[in-house]
């Protein structure tokens, strides 16, 4: 058996929020990188093993057999990829390809791996099963970067199943060959003037485990970034805001699968945390220039429009709904003509959502803050290029955080005037933020309780503005006249209590 690639898998990895597979072909063909250069076509089927209890899946592993060919002439690969979940479009993993015979894995083929150190008696293999299979159509691309770099450009449309469930694949990966990860990013940029893409950091087999799982399009929320105190700050930064964005950008590739409310919550939790952060760190030498972000308004928005719609619907609103029907048959009328009307509005708003997340123009932000992250430091610190040793973060975060704290509760005791209380509402939830992501960096009982302060400054602020949201958006709609004095009541009453 013949060994095909390198123990090494880079790559830069894209879900295509438009799923039709030819109209996305024809867009990437157009991309000048692309021109006059005949693409392999071909249908991949994949079939991913795992141990009953998923050991493979734990220790962030995969194990494939691939049937490549026309069914006349197959042909079959056995790959074997090793590797830490990550948070980044951008992977790096170990793989190991073998040419096997025939449809089954083969045990000899893996003896030369690190597979041993994970299973050196065999006992895992034997218990291997089939856990869930992918096919796809592919065309790829081969091209050759100006630094000389080789990547592989690979469209891939298809499905993944697990027993009797299914989800659509639409993905384009852009495999490092040869070279630097430079080229990818470089390709990448070209092709997102064209193609909407959305950073991607879920394998194949993932997708296959989460949708037996009945998590495929679940939301996805905040972890806590993998910190140690002797972490430098530049390693620090990188975690915590390569974790915020994946938050934010897992969440808008589910949107357009998911009505979930809470998935597009999610996704705007994401991007408040992922801002904190740049303001956090943003005056450190190492975090350079920072991407614009004036291209993601349009979807910001849309998104924020979305949110205050499905509070007004789902959270506000159903609070007041007996007190104003009070088992009176014409106001339940009238209170559910109101709801239908507000889901009219709310559909209408989704569909902006998901134009706003097929506008090239945002994908080619989300590329540019991708790479800006993984370069974080790329050229070394103040302290380093001294020949010095980076000083830890800890201090200086705790200091950061300190400040953070002070001047949130000199702004409390301040105004309280609309402005100043959506001031002191935003600064609490940074505060909040930064603390949840920077934790194991923290004095513990001091940041709990700065952190359930600014918890409850949010939440109290909080709770007044979406009533008045809520208020004024149903406003707007042609709803009965009674219900509409009802609830500017309400706001009226909200503002008094409020001031």
């Amino acid at each position: 058996m013949s060994k095909l690639h390198s123990p090494t898998e880079t790559e830069l990895k894209f879900a295509l929020p438009a799923v039709d597979g030819l109209a996305l072909e024809q867009l990437v063909v157009q991309a000048a990188a692309l021109a006059r250069r005949k693409p392999v076509r071909g249908r991949l089927h994949n079939v991913y093993y795992d141990t009953p209890d998923q050991l493979l899946y734990q220790n962030n592993m995969s194990l494939r057999i691939r049937q490549t060919g026309s069914s006349a002439s197959p042909q079959w690969v056995q790959t074997l990829k090793m590797g830490a979940h990550h948070s980044s479009a951008l992977s790096h993993r170990a793989e190991w390809e073998t040419a096997v015979p025939g449809a089954d894995l083969v045990f000899e083929e893996l003896t030369p791996t690190r597979w041993m150190d994970f299973d050196p008696t065999g006992d895992v293999f034997r218990s291997l099963e089939p856990r869930c299979e992918t096919t796809f159509d592919r065309v790829s691309w081969r091209l050759k970067a100006r630094d000389q770099s080789i990547v592989e450009l690979s469209l891939d449309v298809g499905q993944v199943v697990v027993g009797g469930l299914s989800s659509p694949i639409s993905e384009l990966e852009i495999e490092l060959l040869e070279g630097t990860p430079d080229a990818l990013f470089s390709l990448a940029r070209r092709i997102a003037r064209l193609v909407p893409l959305l950073p991607l950091s879920m394998s194949k087999s993932q997708r296959g485990y989460l949708l037996a799982q009945g998590g495929l399009h679940a939301p996805v929320r905040a972890l806590p970034p993998r910190l140690v105190q002797s972490m430098p700050l530049v390693e620090v930064a990188r975690v915590v805001l390569q974790e915020m964005f994946h938050h934010f950008t897992a969440n808008l590739v589910t949107i357009k699968a998911s009505e979930d409310p809470e998935v597009l919550h999610q996704a705007r939790v994401g991007w408040r945390r992922f801002k904190s952060a740049i303001r956090l760190f943003k005056r450190q030498e190492f975090v350079g220039d920072i991407p614009a972000r004036t291209s993601l308004q349009p979807l910001l928005a849309a998104l924020a429009t979305m949110r205050d719609m499905d509070v007004a619907a789902w959270e506000t609103l159903p609070m007041f709904a007996n007190a104003y029907t009070a088992g009176v048959s014409v106001r339940e009328q009238h209170w559910q003509h109101m709801t239908h009307e507000l889901a009219n509005m709310a559909h209408a708003q989704r569909q902006l959502v998901c134009a706003a997340l097929e506008d090239p123009k945002a994908g080619s932000t989300l590329i540019a803050l991708t790479e800006w992250m993984e370069k974080l430091g790329q050229q070394g610190t103040p302290e380093t290029r001294k020949g010095k040793k980076p000083v830890s973060a800890s201090a200086w975060i705790r200091q950061r955080v300190s400040n953070m704290q002070e001047q949130l509760a000199q702004e409390a005791a301040g105004g309280d005037d609309p402005e100043a209380l959506h001031r002191i509402r935003i600064r609490s939830k940074e505060l909040r933020y930064c603390i949840e992501a920077l934790r194991p960096m923290l004095p513990r009982q001091r940041a709990e309780r700065w952190a359930q302060a600014a918890i409850r400054r949010q939440q109290t602020i909080g709770a007044s503005r979406d009533v008045s949201q809520a208020i004024q958006m149903v406003s707007q709609l042609p709803i009965d006249s009674g219900l509409a004095e009802y609830l500017r009541g309400i706001d009226a009453g909200a503002s008094l209590h409020k001031n």
